[in-house]
């Protein structure tokens, strides 16, 4: 399994939108939040952005849907050309029907866990998905401190993949950086969204370099 490394773009220079995606062309994917101001306390990067980013980006894009109703919205990002989208468990009424459905249009479909979600209701689904997002943050804010105490929940996640012999990618989002990737990383996480530690560096291609470096010695 290889390591994908998705810079979130939630803090970077929307001002010059173009030339920040353009910093970051030599990782995976470009990672995009989406948020609501009712599933999480924060209103961010709708659909038009998310368009905008599908055309100017030089990686694919994965987007991150923090909102309410996914039965609805998710499937319309799909179409917009989102090579991946991830919804919350807690926020989707059918997640395997939408799952489906994002797969039907040849889209990756993700399963997010906030800090508080267990993995153990949605296991027997896992097969359902391309990617299952444990939350080393609270939704909702760029910025904030990795939550260590998550590491066993990734660890959980990795052995119920492997046990059911599935090809699920593990991602991890918030708080990742040179500090934090290799535990995630041991863990058993594959995917890494880094964005402050990415969009604050001099040199975000290296700074993307340097953490695919320090996660792979330990995905296997």
């Amino acid at each position: 399994m290889s390591v994908v490394i998705s810079p979130s773009i939630l803090n970077c220079d929307f001002g010059h939108f173009a030339d920040e995606l353009a910093r970051i062309s030599t990782a995976d994917y470009v990672h995009v939040d989406v948020m609501d101001n009712h599933f999480v306390p924060n209103l961010a990067l709708g659909l038009p952005l998310v368009e905008a980013a599908v055309h100017a980006s030089p990686v694919p894009v994965d987007a991150h849907l923090m909102i309410e109703d996914p039965d609805r919205w998710a499937p319309v990002y799909a179409e917009a050309g989102c090579a991946s989208v991830t919804f919350h468990a807690q926020a989707a009424s059918a997640p395997l029907r939408l799952a489906r459905e994002i797969r039907a249009q040849g889209r990756r479909v993700g399963l997010a866990l906030r800090p508080a979600t267990g993995i153990e209701p949605y296991v027997d689904i896992f097969g359902e998905f391309d990617m299952i997002l444990v939350m080393t943050v609270e939704p909702g804010f760029g910025g904030q401190s990795f939550i260590e105490s998550m590491m066993p929940k990734v660890s959980r996640t990795r052995k119920a993949i492997r046990d059911a012999g599935l090809d699920v990618w593990v991602q991890v989002d918030g708080g990742v950086s040179r500090s934090t990737i290799e535990k995630a990383a041991q863990a058993g996480a594959n995917n890494f969204v880094a964005g402050s530690a990415v969009y604050r560096a001099e040199d975000a291609a290296a700074e993307v370099e340097a953490l695919r470096q320090l996660a792979a010695p330990h995905v296997h």
